[in-house]
């Protein structure tokens, strides 16, 4: 996909079942979407997540995560062992993609929108690098691409900003 994409709609991924999937499939919806591992200090916030997900879904909410691997090798399991880890340890619902790279030559178009959108605090002289696994990208239900919390910002701190969104704030 371009880089030069107005919004996340422009962009798809293959879910860890195989099936690709359009985030235009998640147009009007308000997304967190989240580079994810399973072996990860911030883990736990799979619960979060999920927790997020479960509350605000019916209002047009959906967490989007994305497995990574670049960070310590913190999720080197294929997709199968993925899938059981999140379901068994934090009954995790919501869609799951395939392991992607978010930095670097190989790093996903969407990551690379998100980066380019939202930088981060020191982002002109990072090019916008992510740091650690569980940054966050919230999107509103435009495809615009809202605001960027680091890994050690909880999920749950979201819901206020969150339920703005949904409102139309």
């Amino acid at each position: 996909m371009e880089e030069s994409a107005q919004t996340v709609y422009s962009f798809s991924a293959q879910l860890l079942d195989g099936r690709e999937v359009s985030l235009e499939d998640f147009r009007s919806q308000v997304l967190l979407i989240v580079n994810t591992a399973s072996q990860c200090g911030f883990t736990p916030q799979y619960a979060g997540l999920q927790t997020l997900y479960r509350a605000y879904r019916q209002r047009g909410f959906a967490v989007l995560g994305f497995p990574c691997n670049q960070f310590a090798g913190q999720e080197p399991g294929p997709p199968d062992e993925i899938t059981a880890f999140c379901e068994r340890n934090y009954s995790v619902s919501f869609p799951l993609f395939t392991k992607i790279e978010v930095n670097g030559p190989h790093a996903h178009p969407l990551y690379r929108f998100l980066k380019e959108k939202r930088p981060g605090a020191l982002g002109f002289f990072t090019a916008g690098r992510i740091h650690w696994n569980f940054t966050k990208f919230l999107v509103g239900r435009e495809g615009e691409v809202v605001a960027r919390y680091n890994p050690s910002r909880r999920p749950e701190t979201l819901a206020p900003v969150i339920e703005r969104l949904l409102d139309g704030e």
